[in-house]
């Protein structure tokens, strides 16, 4: 751990506002992230098309808040890549947004909403074709207190946004 990233977690540093939506900005797309992939491997759902859509912007905002560490956290190159971080969860959020729209009826969805594994020969990509679960953008595989993964999603991913950037301002207003 570098000597910035160690100073985050103790100190009077960790206490700044900046600081807090750093870490955020770090573990919020680290649990959404973690959740969606242990839906898939563990809990055995299909994910559709705009699963995929929504699950690269939180990975580039983990890259980006991971590189943030590298920095204090009131250092500009921090709070710049802090905020890039959050522009990344928003993304995810938006995509959510229509997602969870799509799944409503609200939008209408995209008309390739499979999803098929990849690698291996022509007679195993057929065999995937043929096999595969038909995963279609607008269902809903889960949903807890009514709210599907897609509306969590965009939810979490806007608030924690919304919250980050709240913070790096009231940083700056200190």
């Amino acid at each position: 751990m570098t000597d910035a990233a160690a100073a985050t977690f103790r100190g009077p540093e960790a206490m700044r506002p900046s600081a807090i939506a750093r870490l955020i900005a770090l573990l919020l797309p680290l649990a959404l992230l973690g959740s969606a992939l242990g839906s898939q491997y563990l809990g055995g759902l299909h994910p559709c098309e705009m699963c995929y859509w929504q699950r690269w912007p939180h990975a580039a905002a983990i890259l980006l808040a991971a590189l943030a560490f590298t920095s204090p956290s009131d250092h500009s190159r921090a709070r710049a890549l802090t905020s890039l971080a959050a522009a990344a969860i928003a993304i995810s959020g938006a995509i959510g947004v229509y997602h969870a729209g799509v799944e409503a009826k609200i939008f209408e969805g995209i008309t390739t909403c499979t999803a098929l594994a990849s690698g291996g020969s022509t007679a195993d990509l057929l065999k995937q074709i043929t096999h595969a679960p038909l995963v279609r953008c607008d269902q809903v595989q889960f949903s807890f207190l009514g709210i599907s993964m897609a509306g969590w999603n965009a939810i979490l991913s806007l608030g924690g946004a919304a919250l980050i950037a709240f913070l790096l301002t009231r940083d700056r207003q200190a």
